[in-house]
């Protein structure tokens, strides 16, 4: 991380991220980050680099995308043709048929859970004309600058950022989805403007398929053989099952250990479980083909 200059600014250097810092930015995110789940392929069952010509792409200036910054390039499509997307008004009242074009895949394979897709930005949508006047940054005001706030606020009012389960008799949080929008917002503004979070630290790392795959292929989880065997078998595992939430909960206190040592071994780096997120997110996929352990198989909204 170091040697990269890894940052915050790092988030804003692919092409498909917003360049303007202000309210439009902030509706971008929050629709992307609302969508921000469940980008595995069926057809692409080898999950390489170089993706299946068949995997749900979206291509954009002459250049195909898959996996989440085919969402990017989705939304942005949009907006490049004049569609209104990240406008709350407009993906509130807009007909299945025409968000349907807005996601369209240009391959056989659709974007995965079109119908889940819908019901969440209209849920979200709605909540935003009824109590934030149609845009996020009225919630991020009203949180004055304090991402654990911000974060009540997403799972009080926005049922599909709920990311709770019961495991070994007790609730869970894992709220991958309200994490990450919360940092992605951080990230984008460099800590400033709506990025201002004075307790930013507070949010753990965003607990999806990809970083608990990089974290195995690192050797920082283990696995047991019988897991082991039902991932390499593309096995379902089914939303808020045990062994689902366990390699879930363990991505996120590996994350919390590792920004400890790293603290330990250098006091003046400024490093948190955002940016470890963020870079192991980012090395995986430039390093998909060295994965030791096949991604753990989720149909889910919540990643």
């Amino acid at each position: 991380m170091k040697q990269r200059r890894y940052s915050t600014q790092t988030w804003n250097e692919h092409e498909l991220q917003p360049k303007t810092l202000d309210k439009s930015t902030v509706d971008w995110i929050f629709l992307v980050d609302c969508l921000n789940f469940s980008f595995w392929s069926d057809v692409d069952t080898s999950d390489k680099c170089q993706p299946h010509p068949e995997r749900y792409t979206v291509s954009l200036h002459g250049k195909a995308y898959t996996g989440y910054w085919s969402l990017c390039a989705a939304i942005n499509r949009a907006l490049a043709q004049g569609i209104p997307i990240t406008d709350a008004a407009y993906y509130t009242s807009a007909s299945r048929d025409e968000l349907e074009t807005v996601f369209a895949s240009d391959t056989r394979e659709p974007i995965p859970l079109m119908g889940e897709r819908i019901a969440v930005i209209r849920e979200a949508g709605h909540v935003l004309l009824e109590k934030f006047d149609g845009s996020f940054v009225n919630c991020i005001r009203q949180a004055r600058q304090s991402a654990s706030a911000l974060l009540s606020l997403l799972t009080q009012h926005f049922p599909s950022f709920r990311d709770i389960h019961w495991f070994g008799g007790r609730q869970v949080a894992i709220l991958k989805r309200a994490q990450i929008l919360i940092a992605d917002i951080w990230a984008c503004f460099d800590g400033q403007g709506y990025g201002e979070f004075h307790d930013i630290d507070r949010i753990t790392m965003f607990a999806d398929y990809r970083v608990p795959q990089s974290l195995y292929s690192l050797g920082v989880l283990r696995y047991s053989d019988d897991l082991l065997a039902r991932l390499h078998d593309h096995e379902m595992l089914p939303s808020g099952s045990r062994d689902e939430i366990e390699i879930r909960g363990n991505s996120i206190w590996a994350v919390e250990l590792m920004v400890r040592r790293i603290k330990e071994i250098d006091p003046t780096v400024s490093v948190n479980a955002i940016l470890i997120d963020f870079y192991i997110w980012d090395t995986a996929k430039e390093l998909q083909d060295q994965m030791t352990v096949p991604i753990h198989r989720t149909r889910s909204i919540f990643y």
